[in-house]
């Protein structure tokens, strides 16, 4: 019984993980960053609206911008670490959305 109850556990956890949103990935990634959970959750819906996959997966390869605690940067200095990516258009959506997210 108890390889039932084990098995049942690993679909359950499957099943929740494919249920993971590309907003609730990037809003994830954005705390990690650094960023305050409102600016991130904000900055996430508009980001996934705005940038391709390839787009949002260049922000996730920011190595510098990994395991910070919530709060521990500013938009202006998340912005200034985008520049890195050398993408116009990336730079565009993060600098629009963190100034938006910021004034709420």
């Amino acid at each position: 019984m108890s390889k039932m109850r084990y098995a049942a556990g690993l679909a359950l956890i499957a099943g929740l993980a494919a249920c993971t949103t590309p907003e609730t990935r990037v809003r994830n990634g954005l705390m990690s960053a650094g960023l305050s959970k409102p600016i991130s959750s904000c900055m996430a819906g508009r980001m996934v609206d705005r940038l391709s996959l390839g787009q949002i997966s260049k922000l996730n390869g920011l190595g510098k911008l990994r395991k910070r605690d919530p709060g521990d940067i500013s938009v202006n200095e998340f912005v200034k670490r985008t520049k890195a990516l050398q993408d116009p258009e990336i730079l565009g959506v993060v600098t629009s959305s963190g100034v938006v997210c910021a004034l709420k």
